[in-house]
């Protein structure tokens, strides 16, 4: 399939969406992850058959959308209300459209909201290295209570500090660590020769992210609590701190398929996630970590999974696929099998 860009206002904000496919195809959603865009997904869409209807916005202050900024006290909701806003755009959608949802990472948590706040309006949900329904980077228990009043080690202040300076900066260059390109390589993806010729594409939407207080990474705040830092009011990575969709999504009706595919070698969302600041104070790697009882790393694919089998216990369906070898990006690391697994979802056939 090809892609056309389209522009949107809804919600109050200038989207910029891709498209691609008949408006009266069957619907897919794709909602992309945090430092990426709607181009993120170019590479599976070539892959997608006429029989689709394909709708990929870029998330507010990622890629050519208004940059707005993000109320991190309502968690993911913001995007979630812009992504929502969309599907009665009738340039976008056939009316009264029921799309699968495709959720990558941060993408995964929007679609979550989405389908918590609307539940009628949501066919599927196919979640794809999702971040865990009780947010990201802050020390939990398996079902998501907070170990430290404040989410201590949460939010903007742990963000590196040279990678965010080198995406303002635009830098394509592999000679640091925390250059965009090295992340990509290396967090991304477990191996970055899947990247191949759309390497160029992907790192221009890595560096389309929108920084400062108000987006990425947002307002650093601090706390007395390790490591001296603790989820602020505004911003993406306060937002994921603050992100709560647990028990919403498990008294959802109607209750939606749900497929949640990932990759075995993922070291963003993990049990064992090297972006954990736990986990990195239990590996001796971030000095002064008080130890497992006070501050254990976030068991972020055990609590995915705890909360789907809640939704299966209460009249839900869902799939989980672990792709072996394979890291944060199913999509572009696994495409055959990912395409495989949406159109399922989709009721698409193939040919």
């Amino acid at each position: 399939m090809r892609t056309q860009r389209q522009a949107v206002t809804a919600n109050g904000i200038s989207q910029s969406v891709l498209v691609a496919g008949p408006v009266d195809a069957a619907p897919v959603l794709l909602v992309h992850g945090n430092c990426s865009s709607a181009a993120f997904w170019e590479p599976l869409v070539r892959r997608l058959p006429e029989t689709l209807r394909v709708v990929a916005p870029d998330l507010r202050g990622y890629g050519d959308t208004q940059t707005a900024p993000v109320d991190a006290g309502r968690g993911l909701t913001d995007f979630a209300d812009d992504v929502a806003a969309l599907l009665d755009e009738p340039s976008l959608f056939a009316e009264g459209v029921r799309p699968v949802v495709v959720g990558h990472s941060l993408g995964g948590g929007v679609a979550m909201r989405l389908l918590a706040d609307h539940p009628d309006r949501v066919a599927g949900l196919l979640l794809a290295a999702p971040v865990s329904p009780y947010g990201f980077g802050a020390t939990r228990d398996l079902v998501g209570t907070p170990t430290t009043p404040d989410l201590a080690g949460a939010g903007a202040g742990t963000a590196s500090g040279d990678f965010v300076a080198r995406l303002v900066a635009a830098d394509r260059g592999t000679e640091a660590r925390t250059s965009p390109r090295s992340v990509l390589r290396a967090a991304y993806v477990a191996d970055p020769s899947c990247l191949g010729d759309d390497e160029e594409l992907l790192l221009d939407s890595v560096l389309s992210t929108a920084t400062g207080p108000d987006n990425y990474p947002g307002d650093a705040v601090g706390s007395p609590n390790w490591p001296g830092s603790a989820p602020g009011a505004r911003g993406v990575l306060n937002a994921l701190a603050r992100f709560r969709v647990a028990e919403e999504m498990v008294a959802v009706t109607p209750k939606p398929p749900v497929t949640w595919i990932r990759g075995d070698a993922d070291v963003i969302v993990s049990d064992t996630s090297l972006f954990d600041l736990a986990q990195l104070g239990a590996l001796g790697a971030v000095p002064g970590w008080p130890g497992r009882q006070e501050c254990p790393p976030q068991p972020m694919i055990g609590q995915t999974r705890a909360v789907l089998d809640r939704y299966a216990e209460a009249g839900g369906t869902y799939r989980e696929v672990v792709l072996p070898g394979c890291g944060h990006s199913p999509h572009l690391e696994r495409p055959t099998e990912f395409v495989a697994e949406l159109l399922a979802l989709a009721g698409v056939d193939p040919a």
